[in-house]
């Protein structure tokens, strides 16, 4: 059984359960520089916010131990393939370590080795919130895959349509001229395995000057957001998780936002999603 009928069987059967909370929304596109920004307004966050607030209380991990009605697979010896229980898109995975490691580590090697089994078979867009200020809900360590599609919904990433206008000549990392934030981006060959990833994660901190030496397992030395397909990998300096109450995570620089409310779109659209980016990111 391959990795997407897993992963389909288990939601299926996490739905059947109430195991898996689906949170509707109604979205619009909103223009921003030649980029068609999908801004959702989210319906039953209350219910995700109570659900965290009540874990942060009772100081519970959510996967320590995990949900088994949420479990997908094994993908490693040190990591495992969940659902995402509060999910905005079907199909939405994590990828987390058996054994507690933080949110604000580094990626290492057998991270990406993990993400790099999930994205040999599934094409889609993986995504690290590197801490809470960087919009991480969760303190374990877990990067994320959303598929592109399903046979049935599409998901795709907005700021492919500049990105694809880079030049990827050299495999030196570049960035984009309408961003007004520090951030880097490298091409991603099409044969790749866990190593190449992470020596690419390692060239992009580089060129943002977050590491002045080989990176070395531990925490972390600024927030950060990765996002990643199999053609490139996108790494942001975050300063903060939040700009007038609307929070922003990997997906927001994917393209993706979300408000909770129509008075938060309208204020996003008088605000201009590309400038609310740059509030919660590194100025250049």
């Amino acid at each position: 059984m391959s990795l997407f009928e897993q992963i389909q069987q288990t939601t299926t059967h996490a739905k059947n359960l109430g195991a898996l909370i689906s949170l509707t929304t109604k979205q619009e596109l909103v223009e921003d520089q030649g980029i068609s920004f999908v801004v959702r307004i989210l319906e039953r966050i209350n219910k995700k916010e109570n659900y965290q607030a009540k874990q942060v209380k009772r100081q519970i991990n959510p996967f320590l131990p995990y949900e088994q009605d949420l479990f997908v697979c094994d993908l490693s010896a040190n990591h495992v393939c969940l659902l995402n229980k509060f999910n905005v898109v079907d199909n939405h995975i994590l990828i987390i370590t058996r054994d507690f490691q933080s949110q604000e580590d580094w990626i290492t090697q057998p991270d990406f080795a993990a993400l790099a089994t999930c994205m040999a078979e599934i094409d889609g867009l993986a995504f690290y919130n590197a801490g809470q200020s960087a919009g991480a809900s969760q303190p374990h360590k877990h990067l994320q895959l959303i598929p592109f599609s399903d046979g049935l919904d599409q998901f795709d990433v907005p700021i492919e349509k500049v990105i694809t206008q880079l030049d990827f000549t050299t495999a030196q990392p570049t960035s984009l001229t309408i961003f007004p934030f520090k951030h880097a981006i490298a091409s991603i060959p099409e044969h790749h395995d866990g190593q190449t990833l992470f020596e690419i994660y390692e060239s992009l901190l580089n060129y943002l000057n977050f590491i002045d030496k080989p990176l070395a397992q531990g925490q972390q030395t600024q927030p950060y957001n990765l996002l990643a397909t199999r053609r490139w990998m996108m790494l942001i300096h975050r300063t903060q998780d939040c700009y007038e109450r609307i929070s922003v995570n990997s997906l927001g620089f994917a393209g993706a936002l979300l408000v909770r409310d129509r008075p938060q779109l309208d204020f996003l659209k008088t605000l201009t999603p590309i400038q609310l980016l740059g509030k919660v990111a590194q100025a250049i």
